[in-house]
């Protein structure tokens, strides 16, 4: 039930994005919204919550992805919608080293979390 109320307040976050359309320029995610980022991280809900759920491959796949540009990551982990959706940063900044992905920003600040 929580994961289907997390999606739902993902998929609203980002249909709002669109309509609102807020933000005009370049921002840690480049010109992807923030909120569309978190869409596609999804798959990782329920490994940014409890540090010892596996994480699954989709989610490993779009982190990879998304490390093309790490501010955009840590930005989504910290962002409103993924609080709203009950994502932990603490244990989300993480998902990199759990999904064994070497370039990842390790000692890094995460806001006040730092990448494993």
């Amino acid at each position: 039930m929580a994961i289907v109320k997390a999606m739902a307040v993902i998929l609203i976050a980002v249909w709002s994005s669109h309509i609102l359309q807020t933000a005009y320029g370049a921002g840690e995610c480049g010109k992807t919204p923030i909120n569309t980022v978190a869409l596609s991280l999804s798959p990782c809900i329920g490994a940014a919550n409890n540090a010892k759920a596996s994480v699954p491959p989709a989610c490993c796949t779009q982190v990879r992805k998304t490390l093309a540009m790490p501010a955009c990551l840590c930005a989504v982990f910290l962002s409103p919608i993924a609080k709203q959706a009950g994502i932990n940063p603490a244990v989300a900044v993480s998902i990199p080293k759990r999904c064994k992905i070497a370039n990842r920003s390790a000692g890094k600040k995460c806001g006040s979390y730092i990448v494993p």
